[in-house]
Order: C-alpha cells, then structure tokens, then sequence
C-alpha cells in the first residue's frame, strides 16, 4: 500500500478488498467504506493530523474506533492522562464506522446460559454485574451525545424456526431468575402485533435492554469531547514497526517515531499480524455484510407493521440483526465472504437481499441505497479480551467483541485506562481482564503467522455446516 505522504484533505480510494489476514497493515489516509453512516453524519471532527516528526506521548492508544476514543476519553477525565492516539486511516474508519448500531446488554457471543457452564454460576453472576455496569457506562455516553440519535426499548431476539423456541425459552429463564431480568416470551401472533411483522417469526424473546444508535454520530461525540481534554488523534499514521527499549516503546510511522511509556491496542478486526507479538493469530477476522433500504412508504409500513425501532437478532448461528432507522429505513445484517478479495462479489449480498425479502414479502424489489462490509474481531472463546497480557511489559490491548462491540466497548476503554493508568480492581479478576487471548483453535490448527490465511479453510467448513444446522436440520 501507498506509504507516501497524504495531502491535507486528500484520501486514498478505500479498498474494498482490504483483508487483515493478507496486508501488513490496513492502509494508509485510506477514505471512509461507502456506509449510510458515513453518508448521514455529516462533516468529519477535526483531527491532529497525521504524525510528521519524532514525538513523545505518555501513552499511546492505537486504533480511533469506539473503543480507542473511550480508552483516551476516560484516561482524561478520570486519570489525568492525555494520551495520543494514532489510526491508520481516516478518524473512527474501522469497525466502528460499518457496524449495526445494536448497543446491547452483552459483551461476546455466548449467551448467559454459556457463561454457567463454562465458569460456574458465582463467576457467571459477577461477570453479568460487570457487563451491565458497562451497559450503564454506554448509557450514559448515549444520553452524553444525543446527536446519535438513540433508539431505547430493548432487545428482540426472535426465533426464525420453531425448534428455537425452545432455546429462548431457557434462555429467558435462566436471564430471569439467575440474573434477575425481566424476559419475556412471545408467540408470533404478539411479534407481529406489538413490534413487527416479521415472516420468519416462529415467537421471540424480549430483553429489557437495548439502544439502537448512529455509531458514527456517537463516534465522532466521543472525538470531540477527547479533543476538547488534550488527547491527540493522528489519522493517516500507520503503525509499521514496534520496538521496546528501556521500557520505552516506540512505534513507527511512516511519518516519524512515537515513544511512550504505555501503549493501549484497540484495533478490532483491523489486527494486522505483525502489529504487535501479543496479537499475532490471536483474533480471526470475519466479514460481516450491511446494507440500508430507502425509506419505507406508508404503505410497506403498514404490510411490515413496523412499530417498533428496537434492534432485533434472529436465532441463526451467522444471523441476522436488523431495525428501522429514525428516517424509515430498514438495516440489515449478516455474514459475508471468507475472504477481502472475494468481498465484491454480488452473491454475498444477495444472501442479504434474500433475508430482508424472506422476512418482509412486502419489501420485495425495493432499492438498496448503501451496503458495506466490515470485518469482525472473533477471539478463541467468543469472548472478549481487556487485559494486559505480558505483566513485565506496559502493553495493553481490548479486543475480542465478537460483534458485539457498539456497546461493551465503552466500557472495555473505561477498564483499559484504567489498566494503563495503573489501577486495580476485583472486576480484573473476571475471565475477560484476567487471561490473555489465545489462538483461535476453533479454526485453525497452525499456529504461525505465515499459515494464517490457512484457517479460511476451517472457516469455510464451519459456514457450511452452521448454514445446515440453521436452515436443514
């Protein structure tokens, strides 16, 4: 990729092909993916510019998506600490820019149910007052930066085959009466009455907890008020060397070298190898495919009966999450190619277009106005990670989310500066700060970098039998 210097207000062409798997590094000022995000936001914050020169920072924040920003957002306000943050690309172009904008009461991909049998129910029951302290730390973010137009109400999380409604009904009693939530079940004459007419509903399960935002609004919230403490962003400044002497770090940009004595990775699905030793191999990059509508006429808001704006999961194992936007528009989501340089290719979005058609008959032929794709930081246990894996060294990383970032992310930058800035707490105990992230063995049996692109063959092999178990068996 290009390492020249960029001009002030000049981007490169983004790159549709972009894989994490396959390039050193994710590019260089790349511009923004063509979401609706990026089309409704409006006019970018300002930003430092890129790095020209050597410099020193006392702490360094790699990556300026949700997560980067809080790290330094909250290193601000609650420690004194005006950190330097330093993204390869355009402010806020990763994850955070091309995900769903489903905040919900959740920080991985297992289910409460899960967090039981694999840690007991007391680690289960602490770890659940640490994940809604995080969605009480989003909150409050949210309600910070109205702009980011909040949708509240809850989670509809809704069973596409009849034989689902067995697991969401253990689902719901567990959340109930271990955890105290109030869930609810619904028949699929409720769904379609109270909330919408979704055609693959077979019944549904409804948690109390859930805020659909614009991720993009609330990003660019987070950037300024960062700004505003004294941090530092750097867009179009590229890590590409990374080098630890006398317990200073330094890292290299094409620009110049920053030394600090903390160092803080919030890179996502954007994790190049290479970036760092203690992230090598260690999350498996997934595609996920969004696409917005037009906005709805009266009358297809009538034939979906839309009447709610909660954000809504179906039960599929590469599932579907999907809303309806303040102005009308239907977002949906779901997997997409194995691959960056099979990305383009149209069937992955008609995999979306079939959903949203399967879903709502009604919204057959309507025109598709943006689709995007963006990849996803899966780790090996679908849970994610805010700890510092190497004690001896002021190294730090929170990744992991499993697409569930918009929310848990908040708080993961919150207990990173707090790791950074030296602090303990009994949460740190928790399996997602106490333990680092291991290699992603669920799809891949080498281990060296240079095999990774190896695991796309597991990875292919999983798609087809989840696509089975969800639509077959």
């Amino acid at each position: 990729m290009d390492m020249t210097q960029p001009r002030p207000g000049v981007f490169a062409p983004y790159d549709p092909q972009y894989d994490p798997l396959a390039a050193p590094h994710p590019g260089r000022g790349t511009d923004y993916a063509p979401t609706y995000w990026v089309a409704s936001a409006g006019t970018p914050p300002d930003d430092d510019g890129p790095i020209v020169q050597d410099t020193d920072a006392d702490v360094v924040i790699v990556g300026s998506g949700f997560t980067g920003l809080a790290t330094a957002l909250f290193l601000a306000r609650e420690h004194g600490i005006k950190a330097t943050v330093l993204e390869a690309n355009r402010a806020v172009w990763g994850c955070t820019s091309r995900n769903g904008g489903q905040g919900q009461n959740a920080s991985g991909r297992l289910y409460r149910s899960q967090w039981i049998a694999r840690w007991g129910k007391e680690t289960a029951l602490k770890l659940d007052a640490e994940i809604r302290s995080g969605f009480d730390t989003f909150k409050s973010l949210v309600a910070e930066f109205p702009e980011c137009e909040p949708q509240p109400g809850g989670h509809l999380y809704i069973a596409h085959r009849e034989k689902k409604m067995e697991f969401l009904r253990n689902e719901a009693k567990v959340m109930r009466e271990v955890f105290g939530y109030d869930t609810r079940i619904l028949s699929t004459a409720e769904v379609h009455a109270r909330y919408v007419k979704d055609a693959e509903t077979f019944g549904a399960l409804h948690e109390p907890d859930g805020i659909g935002v614009h991720p993009l609004k609330l990003a660019f919230g987070y950037l300024r008020a960062a700004r505003k403490l004294g941090v530092k962003v750097h867009p179009a400044s590229p890590v590409i060397g990374f080098e630890t002497r006398n317990g200073v770090h330094h890292l290299k940009t094409p620009g110049g070298t920053v030394r600090a004595r903390a160092v803080g990775f919030a890179t996502g699905g954007y994790t190049s190898n290479g970036l760092h030793p203690s992230l090598d191999s260690k999350i498996m990059p997934i595609l996920s495919n969004s696409l917005v509508t037009r906005p709805l006429t009266p009358d297809e808001l009538k034939a979906t009966n839309f009447l709610t704006h909660e954000v809504i999961t179906d039960t599929r194992t590469l599932r579907f999450y999907y809303r309806l936007l303040p102005d009308n528009r239907v977002q949906i989501g779901s997997r997409s190619s194995i691959t960056g340089a099979d990305a383009p290719n149209p069937k992955h979005m008609a995999v979306l277009v079939n959903g949203l058609h399967r879903k709502f008959p009604a919204l057959k032929g309507i025109r598709i106005d943006y689709s995007w794709w963006g990849w996803v930081d899966v780790s090996h246990d679908m849970m994610p990670r805010i700890t510092q894996p190497d004690p001896r060294q002021t190294v730090f990383y929170a990744l992991g989310y499993g697409g569930n970032g918009v929310s848990f992310s908040a708080h993961a930058g919150r207990r990173m500066a707090q790791r950074i800035a030296g602090r303990t707490d009994k949460a740190f105990e928790l399996p997602i700060y106490g333990s680092a992230l291991e290699y992603p063995n669920v799809f891949d049996t080498v281990r060296s970098r240079a095999f990774a692109p190896f695991r796309r063959f597991g990875q292919r092999f999983l798609y087809h039998w989840y696509y089975l178990r969800d639509e077959k068996f």
